[in-house]
Order: C-alpha cells, then sequence, then structure tokens
C-alpha cells in the first residue's frame, strides 16, 4: 500500500485541471510526515491574481462531519439519544406522527425520508438528475437574503416526503442538517454554530475555521464562479454571500490544511471518541443530489480505490465553489482539495449533465492524489 508523493505528478494534475476549464484548484496532499501543497490558475480571472494553497473556501457540505460531530458529543455527554425521536427535542419543528418516528441517527444519515427544502426556498432551481425546467434567477435573487431555520425546515418538513422514516435507500437533504442544529440549540442553550466551534473546531485547533458572520469572506479567498450549467455565461462571481440558506448544513469556510489536520484527528478517535467514531462509520445507502446511491455514515461517506484502503471524508459544493476532503482510514494519506468554479456541465435536451473534460480531470487529480 506504497503511495508515494509524487509532486510533479500532482503539479501536473493541478495544471490540467485549471487547462479544462476551472479558473483555480489549490489542495494539500499528505503522506505520512510528507506534505505537497500545491495551487494551479487563478483566484480572480479579472486580475489574473494566482490561487495559493492557504486560501479560504466554503467548504460546503463538509460542515456536516463537523455538525454530526457536534451532535456526537452530546451523545456522549448524555444529552442527546441516537435512536430517540426527533419529536421529543424538537416538537414543533417537526409534529407528532412523524416527529415520532424519525429519529436523530435518521438525520444524520439522512434516511429520515424529509424532503431538500432548496427547491421550494429557490423555485427557479430543480433537482437533479434532470435540469430541463432550470434557471439561475433564484441565486441573484437570494444573495443577500436572510433566512431562519425554521422556515427553511418547514418548507422541507410540509413538503411531500421522499420516503419512509428509516427505510433505505436514504435521500440526501439539507433539511435533515438544519434539523441537527435546531437539535443543539435546544440541548446546549447557545447556537448551533457556538456549538459546534466550542466542541469540535476548536477542540480540533482549527485555527483558519469558522462560521461566516457576514456575506463576505473575510479573509484572503478565491472569488467563487458559478455556470449553472452553462446558463450563466461567463461564470460570475457568488463570493459574496448569505450562507443562512443553509447554515450548520454546508455554510462553514475553512483551509484545506484545515481540514486535513480536522479529518485526521477524527479519524484517530481525537475528536470523537472511537465508539462514536464507529457509529459514524456506520453505513447505509442514499441517494445523492447528483442522482447517485452512496453509502453514507453519520456525516460522514467512504471512498475506496483498488487495493489502497478506505478513505473517509465529505465533499461539498456551494454557488462557485466545491471542495472534497478525504483521509484513509489509517490516518495517513490525506487530500483535502478547493476549486473555484460548479456546474461546468451542459445540459443535454433531457436536461441531463453532459460529460465534460473537467470531470476527467478532476477525477485524475483525486486518483493521484488519494492513490499515487
Amino acid at each position: 500500500m506504497k503511495n508515494p508523493l509524487d509532486s510533479a505528478a500532482l503539479n501536473a494534475a493541478a495544471e490540467d485541471v485549471h487547462r479544462a476549464g476551472v479558473p483555480g484548484l489549490f489542495a494539500e496532499v499528505r503522506d505520512g510526515d510528507r506534505i505537497w501543497r500545491g495551487a494551479a490558475g487563478v483566484a480572480d480571472v479579472a486580475t489574473g491574481r494566482p490561487v495559493t494553497a492557504d486560501l479560504r473556501h466554503r467548504v460546503g457540505s463538509v460542515t456536516k462531519t463537523f455538525t454530526a460531530a457536534a451532535v456526537l458529543h452530546q451523545v456522549e455527554s448524555g444529552r442527546i439519544g441516537l435512536d430517540t425521536p426527533i419529536g421529543r427535542y424538537l416538537p414543533t419543528l417537526v409534529p407528532r406522527g412523524r416527529g415520532d418516528l424519525i429519529t436523530v441517527r435518521m438525520l444524520l444519515n439522512h434516511t429520515s425520508g424529509l424532503a431538500e427544502y432548496l427547491p421550494y426556498a429557490y423555485p427557479s432551481l430543480k433537482a437533479l438528475p434532470a435540469l430541463a425546467d432550470t434557471g439561475p434567477e433564484s441565486l441573484d435573487d437570494h444573495r443577500l437574503t436572510r433566512f431562519h431555520p425554521a422556515e427553511l425546515i418547514e418548507l422541507g418538513v410540509t413538503a411531500p416526503a421522499v420516503g419512509i422514516p428509516g427505510g433505505t435507500p436514504g435521500v440526501y437533504s439539507n433539511t435533515n442538517y438544519l434539523l441537527l442544529g435546531a437539535l443543539l440549540e435546544q440541548v446546549t442553550g447557545t447556537t448551533a454554530e457556538q456549538s459546534i466551534t466550542r466542541s469540535v473546531i476548536e477542540r480540533a485547533g482549527l485555527r483558519d475555521t469558522g462560521f461566516p458572520t457576514g456575506p463576505d469572506i473575510d479573509e484572503p479567498h478565491a472569488k467563487l464562479y458559478e455556470a449553472w450549467f452553462g446558463m450563466i455565461d461567463p461564470p460570475r462571481d457568488y463570493s459574496v454571500y448569505d450562507m443562512s440558506w443553509v447554515g450548520p448544513s454546508a455554510s462553514l469556510i475553512s483551509t484545506v490544511a484545515d481540514l486535513n489536520r480536522f479529518y485526521g484527528m477524527l479519524l484517530a478517535g481525537e475528536v470523537v471518541s472511537p465508539s462514536s467514531l464507529a457509529q459514524m462509520q456506520r453505513t447505509v445507502p442514499v441517494v445523492s443530489q447528483e442522482g447517485r446511491t452512496i453509502d453514507y455514515g453519520l456525516g460522514l461517506h467512504p471512498m475506496e480505490g483498488p487495493g489502497q484502503g478506505v478513505f473517509w471524508g465529505h465533499g461539498g459544493t456551494v454557488w462557485g465553489g466545491g471542495t472534497l476532503a478525504m483521509t484513509r482510514a489509517d490516518g495517513r494519506r490525506q487530500l483535502a482539495v478547493a476549486v473555484n468554479l460548479q456546474r461546468w456541465n451542459g445540459l443535454d435536451s433531457s436536461g441531463r449533465p453532459q460529460p465534460h473534460p473537467v470531470d476527467d480531470a478532476l477525477a485524475a487529480f483525486h486518483q493521484v492524489a488519494m492513490y499515487g
């Protein structure tokens, strides 16, 4: 299982992603004590300012691992029961009937059957895998909208169910993680963001990770270019955005170095207890937002290469930004990568994303970074 850190191959693979159409990519790859940090392309297409590996980035649903870890801390302290119905904690948000059937675990692993609220909050966006009637108008309409979590949760809870509680495959839904944020507030008496910061971010010693306090990313960062399947041409910068539309589900700002530190500590049993980590790694089949069925645990999912062992982590997207953070189960090999373009694929006549050179280039970078 020897995977040498080949700096030349990593640099070339990063450049290939840039040449394929992504303005900028930056990443950190670790193999034992060896570290490669690299970047290719630009942080700003207007000025040509280059991306660097230390930039802050909106990491999207990578936030879910942090939220799940904070919930597991409360499970360890006895304030939350993994298999306790959510209705016992939040009876007004998930009314009796459904609230009695949906457990905390089902929220964490997306088997609650609760629908995604996003198409209801952003009416011009249609769900994958078919996007025939989609449009990007809602992205601009809500650039500075301040959502309250309860109103988004209500959209998801009152929408038609996408499955029965505990049924598999589950269906990935941000509604689940907004409810987990509300649960953290209920049991800790602080905001979800404060709870996650104290019990996870500070515990892991992450100095460059935190939740936004406004629509701006205050530290040096790349602009985030959204193409919305070719309908925004040229792609538009959405780095200034009110992230209350996802809150503790996907609003975290971090760096690739901090993400590798976090996942390395998590898999070493240093963020949550080893027994809690074992719970996080119990997977069920879940249909992703892209329409693929993946194995999903409690805020974690695995990736496996032939003969290379299992990696654990999470991916994330926001408007204009994408992130993937993966750490091998033994902790030795790690990847955290960020890109500043999203939804580069055009759509075919049926509204399905078409293959794009970026897809192959990014997959090749992941391959080199994770498996050598």
